[in-house]
């Protein structure tokens, strides 16, 4: 379960962080527009807080597994997931700590944040304010940005891509561009697609949320 939950947080740490980046960026309808007004909308970001669905494909088991929580993110590499479908689960950092705490288990794992989520959320968040530098940007269907639901949809490929990031698939409600859904693709063509719904950008959340103290007789255990 622990591998489980740290694979997902480096899988899709980045895409939810596009949420807010996204949220604030004037209607655009050219690519570079919406890459010039995600670069500048960086800059003002500081948190975001969203209530999101997700369902994790692995290729090779052919196996789908759904889970819905919700999901907190500040600058300076801070999170808080709280799973509550399947089992209750939470993740949070305060930038240099990891907990990954398992009621069932009655532990919590704990590691150094930037060794445990190195990778993929790293390079990315690194990468917001010069997207085309890291990524390669296009549309996902250049003849037609939206799709069905009227959201554009934009296809990003770091340049250097990493095990458990190949690809990042988004959708943009194109009036207020907040994020609707993103898939996360890693290198056997796993996934992990996720949904937002009640998105609030900027809320200021306290630094306190993204601390966290085992409850009494709680194990202790190293995140390996």
């Amino acid at each position: 379960m622990k591998s489980l939950a740290v694979a997902t947080a480096r899988l899709v740490l980045a895409a939810c962080f596009a949420v807010a980046v996204l949220a604030d960026v004037a209607s655009a309808q050219s690519l570079d527009e919406v890459i010039r007004g995600l670069e500048t909308a960086y800059g003002r970001m500081t948190d975001l807080r969203a209530e999101f669905s997700q369902s994790s494909f692995n290729k090779s088991l052919n196996q789908t597994i759904p889970a819905q929580g919700v999901v907190s993110l500040k600058r300076g590499g801070k999170l808080r997931w709280e799973y509550s479908e399947p089992t209750k689960q939470e993740i949070v950092s305060d930038g240099k700590t990891l907990w990954v705490y398992t009621p069932t288990l009655n532990q919590v794992n704990v590691g150094p944040a930037p060794e445990a989520l190195a990778g993929p959320a790293g390079s990315f968040l690194a990468g917001l304010g010069k997207l085309r530098e890291h990524f390669n940007v296009r549309f996902l269907n250049p003849a037609q940005p939206r799709d069905a639901e009227g959201n554009v949809v934009l296809d990003l490929a770091p340049k250097q891509p990493l095990p458990t990031l190949s690809r990042l698939v988004l959708a943009l409600e194109p009036s207020r561009w907040e994020l609707r859904k993103a898939v996360v693709y890693d290198q056997f063509e796993n996934t992990v697609t996720m949904r937002f719904t009640k998105l609030v950008v900027n809320g200021g959340l306290p630094d306190r949320l993204f601390t966290f103290v085992p409850p009494p007789g709680v194990a202790t255990v190293p995140l390996k």
